[in-house]
């Protein structure tokens, strides 16, 4: 029997672990604090930000969303950083993508405190993670991988994972993250890319097969080893007459034609994406402890 990786129940079951831990905690007043920076209004940015406020509310984190024009100039985004990193009552500051303008987004992921980037895109947090250091912050769509592994008994340990895709958001963390000495890590890596050749005798080799490219339907079973975990992350709206919306959501993987073929598999909606805001709360109640300590 084929294993579902529902990462919508376990994003709930997170909550409520998380929940009581924030529920002892002796100063509510003084409760930790996410701030969201969002620029411009993509409806798809708007949606996310929306499940995070939700999920937010649901554990008991302050949140605080800045929403800027459009037009907005890059020094009056980074100023609003600026003013965020210095203020002691937030905890965690996030950069909702993409920005209208990402000729400097990576400048700014660099700008959030990196004891608050709690989406863990600074070089700072990622240089940590290079180095092997667990104490900093890892990026959340990453971290809700293993952490969906994990909590349905999949080790990687010694495994071959492969993956589709080298964001900086979710591939090259992810291949830094699985390969480390960590526990349930210490997988062999292979990271696979637009000019990647061979892609389908590569992903056949793999244990692990995780997809984050953005391309529906693009994994086939003839690209997957019999009995392979499969984990996607893409997701691609398109339109859809049968669904009253009037359209359908669709991963990276053909699920129903790699069914067959695979132990584990993510659903596309409720598989990778509610564990990367269950993650980013997570970070957030890490980085409120960290700077409490430290206060």
């Amino acid at each position: 029997m084929v294993l579902i990786l529902n990462g919508k129940r376990l994003s709930q079951e997170l909550a409520e672990e998380l929940k009581a831990k924030i529920v002892l905690i002796n100063h509510m007043e003084n409760r930790p604090k996410l701030a969201i920076v969002m620029v411009g209004d993509d409806a798809a940015s708007e949606i996310y930000v929306r499940n995070k406020l939700v999920y937010a509310k649901q554990v008991g984190i302050l949140t605080e969303l800045i929403k800027l024009n459009k037009n907005a100039s890059q020094s009056e985004i980074f100023d609003t950083v600026t003013e965020l990193n210095g203020n002691d009552t937030i905890h965690g500051i996030i950069i909702q993508s993409p920005l209208p303008d990402q000729s400097y987004q990576d400048l700014l992921f660099d700008r959030v405190n990196a004891d608050k980037d709690v989406d863990g895109f600074s070089a700072i947090n990622i240089g940590k993670l290079c180095n092997g250091q667990r104490d900093c912050f890892v990026s959340c769509t990453p971290l809700g991988i293993l952490t969906l592994l994990e909590r349905n008994n999949i080790s990687l340990a010694g495994q071959h994972v492969v993956i589709l895709g080298r964001s900086r958001i979710v591939g090259r963390p992810l291949s830094i993250l699985l390969s480390q000495k960590f526990e349930n890590c210490n997988a062999t890596v292979t990271l696979c890319h637009s000019g990647s050749k061979n892609l389908t005798d590569i992903a056949k080799t793999a244990d692990v097969l995780i997809t984050a490219i953005g391309k529906p339907k693009f994994v086939s079973k003839e690209m997957v080893k019999e009995g392979a975990v499969l984990v996607d992350v893409g997701i691609t709206k398109a339109k859809d007459n049968i669904h009253a919306n009037g359209y359908k959501l669709y991963g990276d993987i053909d699920f129903d034609d790699v069914y067959c073929k695979c132990s584990a598999i993510t659903p596309v909606p409720g598989g990778v994406g509610p564990m990367t805001v269950a993650m980013l709360m997570q970070n957030t109640f890490q980085a409120y402890t960290k700077l409490a300590a430290n206060a």
